[in-house]
């Protein structure tokens, strides 16, 4: 198929590079110059697992402008950003103002395609992946298409650092649609070629409300294993035994995945989704806010963890040294990462740290001297490393031996 891409940056390129490397014929277009600059070193500055590998190969045709997507494509997949600011994103304390997504870019960005759509009176199969919350496609999007752009809605259930795996290896496959029912038929065939894997067809309201719910299960998930944390630590049991017990009951409480103790959610999506639902809730007047109560216990968790952290420093004296503050192992984002926000308690609490992430900042040295170590994130390369005797240790994850005291 002739598959093009408005948008080819950290979702959207390894998407790309995926469908090229199933035999298709893949095309994009990026407002970001450097893009074509990536492409052209066969290298990427952020990391993506399997990624670099297919761009040593790729073919992909990076062109100037939407219209030349258009001329060269059947099925056109739009990864347009929805931001939050960064006081939505889950680095900073829970604001008591709530909004929703910034939708402009990816409206213009569907005005456009819609625009070349009609001038070379060419009929697209418009598939948008961005994240939007329900009743977003009907209001914003569908009246600025036209009779040439044919709309299916297709969430990605990614994370950013395995983009490409988690697009090519999904639970399932999200199809949205309120027209033509071959639209269906079109999407999944190119789907089929990629993997196997159950195709969930529904109705576009019904996969937008999906795919932020979704998000937020995985935090909900998160939030009660590090409640569980807590409560081990003060009554003395081992989270990982019952995380472990738990992980077993795969017919209710489902996998054992995002069931560890550690660190709250972090990333570019499950956040800044939580508190937009958030804001729906008020929006709609429900009778509990339950993805504000999400945001408000990964708040808490972390504020504890600051807290420890200050009591062991005001006890021993020794510095303090974060080890790892990207929102995910062995990924060097920090969107989103709850050590973040620990580290602007942390300021609060007038603690001095220095931070210590050779995943993020590559190749910088390990601090070698006598501290207090916090395991923000339990990175690979932190495993059977070597700290000066008489180091403490506070390590949610478990990494280097699970102690908070």
């Amino acid at each position: 198929m002739k598959v093009g891409f408005i948008g080819l940056g950290k979702l959207g390129l390894p998407c790309a590079l995926s469908i090229e490397n199933k035999g298709h014929d893949v095309c994009g277009y990026d407002i970001n110059p450097e893009v074509k600059e990536y492409i052209k070193k066969k290298e990427i500055p952020y990391v993506e697992v399997g990624t670099p590998e297919l761009l040593q190969k790729t073919k992909l045709k990076v062109l100037d402008s939407v219209g030349e997507v258009v001329k060269n494509s059947d099925i056109i997949f739009v990864p347009i950003q929805t931001p939050h600011n960064e006081y939505y994103e889950g680095i900073t304390r829970l604001p008591k103002e709530r909004v929703d997504f910034e939708y402009k870019y990816l409206v213009q960005g569907v005005k456009d395609i819609a625009k070349e759509a009609e001038e070379q009176k060419k009929d697209i199969t418009l598939v948008i992946i961005s994240t939007v919350l329900p009743g977003t496609i009907k209001r914003e999007i569908v009246p600025v298409l036209n009779q040439y752009t044919h709309l299916c809605y297709n969430p990605f259930f990614i994370a950013m650092g395995t983009t490409r795996s988690d697009f090519e290896n999904p639970e399932f496959v999200l199809l949205g649609c309120d027209d033509k029912k071959e639209i269906y038929t079109k999407v999944e065939e190119l789907y089929r070629t990629i993997h196997d894997k159950p195709v969930f067809k529904t109705s576009i309201i019904n996969a937008e409300l999906t795919k932020v719910v979704y998000n937020t299960y995985i935090s909900s998930k998160i939030a009660f294993i590090n409640t569980v944390m807590e409560i081990c630590e003060k009554v003395g049991a081992d989270v990982d035994a019952i995380s472990g017990a738990l992980s077993l009951a795969t017919d209710r409480v489902i996998s054992s995945k995002y069931l560890t103790g550690g660190m709250g959610d972090g990333g570019g999506c499950h956040p800044r989704d939580n508190i937009a639902l958030s804001w729906l809730a008020r929006e709609l007047d429900l009778s509990f806010d339950y993805f504000e109560a999400i945001m408000i216990a990964r708040e808490k968790q972390t504020e504890w963890l600051a807290k420890l952290i200050k009591e062991k420093v005001d006890e021993t004296g020794l510095p303090l040294v974060i080890c790892g503050i990207s929102f995910k192992k062995n990924i060097n984002l920090t969107v989103g990462s709850p050590v973040l926000l620990m580290e602007k308690m942390l300021d609060e609490l007038g603690v001095e740290y220095e931070e210590y992430d050779p995943v993020v900042y590559q190749g910088q040295n390990h601090p070698n001297k006598k501290a207090i170590y916090f395991l923000g994130m339990n990175h690979s390369c932190f495993e059977g490393i070597n700290f000066p005797e008489g180091s403490v240790f506070i390590d949610p994850w478990g990494g280097i031996g699970r102690c908070l005291k």
